[in-house]
């Protein structure tokens, strides 16, 4: 496993080593004891979460605040997603601040989120099946959301506006600067 800083302060990416050969491949896609020591951050996690999504969608800016706050591993188990990770703790050096980054099928990349980040991504190929680890529980009464659109965070979903599939929950998001 090979561990890439991201500039945001705690949220890196992780490339695993894949085996692979004429019958396909293999890869550990998750290890707590070596990522919490090529990392220095915990790996406890509770629950995993799965979604189908085709070309357009853009899921998030979602968060969960307070005790609920959750840490997730994310990767892309079919097609082609951007994640997106906002550093939304106030006293982090990086707050206000983003990455994208392309997550697919083929790249096998995995983007660790710390608690504390908005996150989101956009569908980039036909449909995406979408995969993530949370280190505590989800509670509804703790889902905090960033418009995906924000006009201060400015970001580039990497879909053209008129392709955009965005729910009636995430339209009705608040703009960053209103946290």
């Amino acid at each position: 496993m090979e561990i890439e800083q991201t500039g945001l302060k705690d949220c890196v990416i992780i490339k695993p080593r894949v085996f692979e050969d004429a019958r396909g491949y293999f890869f550990e896609s998750f290890n707590q004891n070596t990522f919490e020591e090529k990392t220095g951050l915990s790996g406890r996690f509770v629950q995993d979460n799965q979604s189908l999504s085709s070309y357009g969608v853009i899921r998030g800016l979602h968060a969960q605040a307070g005790e609920f706050a959750q840490a997730k591993l994310v990767r892309v188990l079919k097609g082609e997603v951007l994640d997106v990770a906002v550093d939304a703790r106030p006293s982090s050096p990086t707050y206000g601040q983003y990455i994208a980054v392309k997550l697919s099928a083929e790249n096998n990349l995995q983007l660790y989120i710390p608690r504390g980040f908005y996150h989101g991504f956009s569908v980039l190929s036909e449909t995406a099946e979408f995969f993530y680890k949370c280190d505590n529980f989800y509670n509804k009464a703790s889902e905090r959301g960033v418009i995906y659109n924000d006009p201060q965070l400015n970001i580039d979903w990497q879909i053209p506006v008129e392709k955009h599939e965005i729910s009636e929950k995430d339209l009705a998001l608040s703009t960053f600067s209103a946290l």
